[in-house]
């Protein structure tokens, strides 16, 4: 039986990679800070461990065929560059070289589709592209950029494979995460919506697409894992059709937004966290797209409709979330 060892196993990707491979059946060892925070199924294949990204994995990897990355620092609100090169950058490294030490077969590191370059609805971005403005300016996107580059400079000690989800939807959104776009749209009277729009994608086609990495994915390479560009404004009308709603339909412009930032920048330079800056708000006034012909033609993959990914987030929020 392969072993698979996924750091943030509890989280949104995580949780839909670790049912997905037990399901193919991989014993899976799930890296968690808290045992108690894993609402995935139980299976006598998983063991979930306790730990940080900065602990010695080797005895852990000893007997490891393939590792997948996930945890990362996403936050938007934090103010030094620092902060996420710690996490995203220097853990990431110091886990790769602590595999290959182990001598694992192949390395999987999630990054996200804002290290490449964005394209617009006409013409989307791929792998081949550079990142541009405004998410040159991203310092998560910057500390996950290095850690790939660092990567991919060392795939002749292990093979390595990067892949770049774009903006994942479903089920075991515990946080949540990205499903706060569903909840601000969600049983609202008035959705007030961005300029801009990205690419949807349903988290478990990019959970299929991590696994057909480790099975046929070429070493050194970069995939794209996307599905639908969508403006903001068709996102929330997709998501009325599935709810089954019709609220007040408000396009917030460009310049309010950017005042925002601006607002934003001075609290920051107070010393105050917070996700408003000029980089978020730029984004959310940008149509960062993106196409994913090479997952179909190399990894042969199929995804599902961004309605359903809606669906199976808005399900899993009626279950479990208990805060709605």
């Amino acid at each position: 039986m392969k072993s698979v060892f996924i750091t943030g196993a509890n989280g949104l990707l995580g949780t839909n990679l670790t049912h997905l491979l037990l399901k193919q059946g991989y014993f899976v060892l799930g890296l968690v800070r808290d045992k108690c925070r894993f609402l995935g199924d139980a299976n006598p294949n998983l063991q979930l461990i306790e730990g940080d990204l900065f602990d010695d994995f080797t005895k852990v990897l000893t007997n490891v065929d393939y590792v997948v990355h996930i945890a990362a620092l996403t936050s938007q609100n934090l103010l030094n560059y620092a902060d996420y090169w710690k996490v995203n950058s220097n853990a990431t490294i110091q886990l790769f070289h602590a595999a290959a030490q182990c001598n694992v077969k192949r390395f999987v590191f999630v990054s996200t589709a804002n290290t490449l370059g964005h394209g617009s609805f006409e013409n989307p971005g791929n792998e081949n592209e550079k990142a541009h403005e405004p998410f040159t300016a991203s310092f998560y996107a910057q500390s996950k950029k290095v850690a790939e580059e660092h990567l991919l400079s060392h795939k002749h000690i292990m093979e390595t494979i990067i892949v770049h989800p774009t903006f994942m939807l479903g089920a075991f959104d515990t946080k949540p995460g990205s499903g706060r776009i569903i909840l601000a749209g969600w049983k609202r009277k008035i959705v007030f919506y961005p300029s801009g729009g990205k690419n949807f994608v349903h988290v478990a086609d990019v959970a299929d697409g991590i696994i057909k990495c480790i099975q046929i994915g070429r070493s050194g390479e970069r995939y794209l894992l996307a599905n639908e560009n969508l403006s903001y404004k068709d996102f929330f009308k997709k998501l009325n059709n599935v709810a089954n709603q019709k609220p007040v339909m408000i396009k917030i412009p460009c310049f309010v937004l950017l005042i925002m930032g601006c607002f934003g920048e001075l609290l920051r330079g107070l010393g105050i966290a917070t996700n408003l800056s000029l980089v978020n708000m730029k984004i959310l006034c940008t149509a960062n797209c993106y196409m994913n012909a090479k997952s179909k033609s190399e990894l042969g993959m199929h995804y599902r409709p961004i309605e359903l990914a809606i669906s199976d987030a808005l399900n899993y929020f009626k279950k479990d979330y208990k805060k709605v």
